[in-house]
């Protein structure tokens, strides 16, 4: 049985491996950790929930350690960066365990909160920096931080920083860092243009791979239950909800304005529900996540911001109330249920103008998703952007109080998000 005391990582941090309960490495850990400690550029590519931060925050603590470099004014010496504000958090909250004990320092800046007070917790240095590409960017043209000192870097879910336009962002910062330079890319997924980063940004890079791309954890239990339109999968979600009052649900919602709508809704109707999305504050996430996290929440209400960075232990359900437009997300939903070995159900509720998006699924996970539910309705066309749908609201009549689509509120690729 390979154990963490036989990859090779250092006495420090293997207490602080027994301390945060980890018992043995999992497949993607066992694969990296002695690759990056050999100072190999790697590709790992590995479903959600599996340990990606420990198998290139482990080794990367390791090798910091081993320097003796002092942290120079405004530098870091690794630059990790993450899509999403939560993930920033969740990222950052597993390395702070794991340099316990050390002399190494963790710093983060995502958007959202003072980046007076990034640039000061930055002024004397730091030897890892967690961050958003968008609010990184913010503090470089500030002066505030300086990269050529950084000679390792991460790009953890990757491909969802290709989905929100963060390329560019990318380009601006890879060429301010120092060289030579470790590099390591994680994903759970593998679209086309990944390869394409890859090659850009990584030296003939070592691939691990420890589950197909686009494949979900074993033990989620997927299912489709049909709905005839809006109001219909409110109804649908409702009951769900109710059957499970044990349960704790993740439901994604595909916009922002849709989220706080159905949140509301839910709250109206007796459940304990919270909600995130882009529009609200650091805050405001922070409290609506602990809120879930402790309980006193038992749904929480989103939109892909959560698919990324919400490792809470114990969701039992997670609901597409609306199917993603990106495929890949779908699975990245889906994994935040069924996470350290526990088991989890997945429904998605869709709608006669979903089918294709729901064959677009199936055909990136190369699985037919089963029926668990309603009559399927016919297929139809979804409205085009800026059109009405059915019965002069998008998706069909519904109640006033229903949630609803809003249509302003997509996705536009190619655009940095820096409120991430």
């Amino acid at each position: 049985m390979t154990t963490f005391e036989s990859l090779g990582l250092a006495p420090k941090l293997l207490a602080a491996v027994e301390a945060a309960g980890y018992d043995r490495p999992t497949p993607i850990q066992i694969k990296a950790i002695p690759l990056v400690l050999d100072g190999h550029d790697v590709m790992g590519l590995a479903q959600t929930g599996t340990g990606k931060t420990a198998a290139f925050g482990l080794p990367l603590i390791h090798r910091l350690m081993e320097r003796h470099d002092r942290r120079a004014p405004k530098t870091t010496r690794a630059l990790i960066l993450a899509p999403t504000r939560e993930l920033v958090n969740q990222i950052a909250e597993n390395l702070h365990a794991y340099v316990k004990g050390t002399h190494l320092k963790v710093v983060t800046v995502v958007g959202g909160v003072s980046i007076n007070r990034q640039a000061n917790a930055l002024a004397g240095g730091t030897d890892i920096l967690v961050a958003t590409p968008g609010r990184l960017i913010d503090l470089m043209d500030r002066g505030a931080v300086r990269l050529d000192a950084a000679t390792f870097l991460v790009l953890d879910e990757a491909d969802h920083m290709l989905d929100m336009g963060f390329i560019h962002a990318l380009r601006k910062i890879a060429p301010k860092l120092g060289t030579p330079r470790q590099t390591m890319l994680f994903s759970a997924t593998m679209p086309k243009d990944m390869e394409e980063i890859a090659a850009t940004y990584l030296t003939d890079p070592a691939r691990v791979q420890v589950s197909p791309p686009g494949k979900a954890a074993d033990k989620i239990v997927q299912g489709v239950h049909w709905a005839a339109d809006k109001a219909d999968k409110t109804a649908i979600l409702k009951s769900c909800l109710a059957d499970s009052p044990e349960g704790r649900a993740l439901v994604f919602s595909r916009t922002k304005h849709g989220a706080e709508r159905l949140m509301k809704h839910l709250v109206a109707e007796g459940f304990d529900a919270v909600s995130i999305h882009g529009n609200k504050s650091q805050g405001q996430r922070e409290r609506a996540l602990a809120a879930f996290r402790d309980g006193r929440a038992r749904i929480l209400v989103a939109t892909d911001v959560a698919a990324r960075g919400i490792d809470i232990p114990g969701v039992s359900h997670v609901y597409n109330y609306d199917l993603p437009e990106v495929a890949e997300n779908y699975v990245h939903r889906i994994g935040r249920t069924a996470r350290a070995g526990a088991e989890g159900d997945a429904i998605a509720l869709v709608t006669g103008e979903e089918i294709g998006l729901l064959r677009q699924i199936e055909k990136v996970m190369k699985v037919e998703i089963p029926v668990v539910g309603g009559e399927r309705p016919e297929e139809v066309d979804p409205p085009k952007r800026g059109q009405r749908g059915r019965g002069g609201r998008s998706g069909g009549q519904q109640p006033a109080n229903a949630p609803g689509k809003s249509g302003g509120a997509r996705r536009r690729r190619g655009r940095t998000r820096r409120a991430a």
